[in-house]
């Protein structure tokens, strides 16, 4: 029996004609998932469901295995990247395709989370949103240095270039870190077509609503997108520790 409650929502949005985020959510609330590939219409939803698919065989075969959380999701997501790298040379068609991955898992040694690319992490604790993961782009790089402000990266030009993401020979290493997990905390995994268009004022004021279920919250946030533009796919997945 788990102590998780959780509910994943994906949706099109107002402007694209197709989705190309996947998420996976593990039934028994092991692990949780969310990709957004890109590449072109095909490409990216080849790419993250490619993506999807890597990682949850290879968790899923190597779970009750003695290799340390750390190293069993890079792994994981690094099987994924190879995966997408095949599929780039059998179909030369989407050769430029790639995607973000966020994943978190809840394992014998611990809780763990694991990101490529800028679909984020929240956390939602004491009446207090976190962005516990930390975006894969030359913009966040830019506002960590100083280089510029958060009102200059909220619209820059270069907001959507990263210098991280699964489908590149170039990845070899993937940032795992520990996730520190109390009672009631509530999760967010998302992609970016959510945190483009909500601020993260809204999406607090959604998650810790006292008058809505999770999977009233996760409608709620797509909704708020496409109410803003919804110009890309909206992908949340909401994991809620009792």
């Amino acid at each position: 029996m788990t102590n998780r409650q959780f509910v994943g929502r994906t949706d099109t949005g107002v402007v694209r004609s197709a989705n190309q985020d996947s998420y996976y959510i593990d039934p028994s609330a092991r692990f949780f998932i969310v990709a957004d590939g890109m590449g072109g219409h095909a490409g990216g939803q080849e790419a993250s469901l490619i993506a999807t698919q890597f990682v949850t065989n290879y968790l899923e075969k190597e779970w009750e295995s003695d290799t340390p959380s750390p190293q069993l999701l890079q792994d994981a997501l690094l099987a994924a990247n190879e995966g997408i790298l095949e599929d780039q040379e059998e179909h030369p068609e989407r050769g430029d395709m790639g995607t973000t991955a966020v994943l978190i898992a809840f394992r014998h040694d611990g809780a763990w989370r694991a990101h490529v690319g800028d679909s984020r992490l929240y956390c939602l604790r004491a009446s207090k949103l976190q962005q516990v993961s930390e975006d894969h782009t030359w913009v966040a790089r830019a506002l960590k240095m100083g280089d510029i402000d958060e009102d200059q990266a909220r619209v820059h030009p270069w907001r959507h270039v990263l210098f991280q993401c699964l489908g590149r020979r170039d990845l070899a290493d993937v940032e795992v870190e520990a996730l520190d997990v109390n009672p009631g905390d509530i999760f967010l995994l998302c992609s970016d077509g959510l945190t483009e268009e909500v601020e993260d004022e809204t999406i607090f004021e959604i998650l810790a609503s006292k008058e809505t279920s999770y999977e009233q919250k996760a409608i709620a946030l797509i909704e708020s997108a496409k109410e803003a533009g919804g110009s890309d796919n909206i992908t949340v997945v909401i994991v809620a520790q009792d």
